[in-house]
């Protein structure tokens, strides 16, 4: 189930909202418990089953390992090591078995070695998010960030937490566990909510999912002029943006629509100017678990200037593997690994004003690592690249490959100038002030709900609204 579907807004929502509100908050965990499960097993129930018992492994881990934190520091440690392990062994064989073979595979065949049978895997949805999510609460309860659960109930709905179940953001229990405990509901609160979903819902149906063609085709075409290959590489870089935001948006509303205050996971971050900053506006709520668990676990910058860009690449590299197995996501995240320690190495990604070079520097970098990160093989990216970056102007039979519509592009340029415009207000410090002014603010009330009946038209019109997020 998708929130983008017809069986989610028309039926799974308004029925879990009413039930919710119907039940008194010591219970309403529950209720979130049994609504999140519903949610994921619509997809495959028998998965569900494997989702139980990490959260059991968990919750248990997490209760052992606090019983010696004071006692037997040793101990401790030694279930922290438990936990994580069996964490990243559950995610390693799940993502990463059929990748592993394919190649192993492929080094065999070049000593004409018989290859080994596919695992046939089947990634379970979501899996990346709420492995990450149980191994950030037990490094935090061994850090005594924060205390182990007072109810299993309460961990076991924060681990199943529908709005951010799929693809994030990244939650952390130690920012929710009061809000377990107390939250506010409120009708200003509830209708924040709706509105930030409307929002994500807008980006998500109307500008990424019509924009989408552009981007499959120029991946698929054999062929491509310089034009059309640029004009694919926007469109997905447009694509992904309003896809994963829209997604976001929809979550964090959610989350408000039950009481809940998530973290923002993204701050215009192709407004950049270094990849540095890049990383601190885009999927903020990733960028940070891997920097508080990845990168200060490998080290960070205090063992010398030599391990702090390796300890970055690493981190990067890591992150890359996260998203997906494949050798593209490898090559991505090495990809700004290598950016991220040679802007430290320079001490650059640091601008007190607009810097027009560096931002048009900083997009071309975004841009070219987007095309690894969407293509299904190095090869398919190296000969997008191709068409990109050596000129031609001419194509087959005079024919467009990607064939785009009027409508198509006219909706990738108001994605490209919105992104642009606010960028650009918020580097003159005038975002704040254009955003609360009372012009803007009637404007965006009346145009938000027909633009929402026209996405929500748009939505059932289509068969099927998926979101890029999913098979991470």
């Amino acid at each position: 189930m998708v929130f983008s579907s017809s069986i989610f807004l028309f039926a799974f929502l308004p029925v879990f909202l009413a039930i919710y509100y119907a039940t008194p908050f010591r219970y309403r965990s529950f209720v979130i418990l049994i609504g999140s499960y519903a949610f994921y097993a619509w997809w495959r129930i028998d998965f569900l089953l494997l989702f139980v018992l990490v959260t059991l492994w968990n919750y248990v881990i997490g209760i052992q390992m606090h019983k010696h934190l004071d006692s037997n520091p040793s101990i401790a440690k030694r279930w922290l090591a438990i936990g994580v392990t069996g964490d990243l062994l559950t995610l390693g064989y799940f993502k990463y078995a059929n990748f592993g073979i394919e190649s192993l595979n492929a080094m065999l065949a070049t000593i004409n070695s018989e290859p080994l049978p596919l695992a046939n895997v089947i990634l379970p949805i979501g899996i990346s998010f709420y492995i990450f999510q149980a191994i950030s609460y037990l490094v935090d309860v061994h850090r005594k960030d924060t205390p182990p659960t007072k109810r299993f109930i309460d961990f076991a709905a924060f681990i199943a937490l529908f709005p951010q179940l799929i693809a994030g953001p990244v939650l952390r229990y130690k920012d929710l566990a009061h809000q377990f405990e107390h939250r506010e509901h409120s009708f200003a609160l509830f209708s924040a909510g709706v509105v930030l979903f409307m929002k994500g819902f807008i980006k998500k149906v109307l500008i990424a999912d019509t924009v989408a063609p552009l981007a499959d085709a120029a991946f698929t075409a054999g062929s491509l002029t310089t034009i059309e290959a640029w004009t694919g590489a926007l469109a997905y870089s447009i694509q992904l943006y309003f896809d994963f935001s829209g997604y976001s948006d929809m979550a964090i509303g959610l989350g408000l629509m039950m009481g809940f205050r998530f973290i923002q996971n993204f701050n215009q971050p192709y407004i950049s100017q270094s990849i540095t900053e890049f990383w601190r506006r885009w999927h903020i709520s990733l960028s940070s678990w891997l920097r508080d668990y990845l990168y200060i676990s490998l080290g960070g910058n205090r063992h010398g200037v030599f391990k702090t860009y390796r300890n970055l690449f690493l981190t990067m590299l890591l992150g890359g593997l996260w998203h997906g197995a494949n050798w593209t996501f490898v090559l991505w995240g090495a990809w700004h690994g290598g950016w991220l320690a040679i802007e430290r190495a320079l001490g650059l990604g640091h601008y007190k004003t607009f810097n027009l070079l560096a931002w048009m520097f900083t997009m071309l970098l975004v841009v070219i690592g987007w095309v690894m990160f969407r293509a299904d093989s190095v090869q398919q990216a190296f000969t997008l690249y191709e068409a990109m970056f050596i000129p031609n102007f001419a194509s087959q039979n005079g024919a467009s490959m990607i064939e785009p519509k009027g409508w198509q592009l006219t909706i990738l340029a108001i994605g490209i100038i919105t992104v642009l415009l606010r960028g650009a207000m918020q580097h003159a410090h005038k975002l704040e002030q254009f955003t609360h002014s009372n012009m803007m603010a009637n404007t965006v009330s009346v145009l938000r709900l027909p633009v929402f009946l026209i996405a929500l038209s748009s939505l059932i019109a289509s068969s099927y609204s998926p979101f890029l997020y999913f098979q991470f």
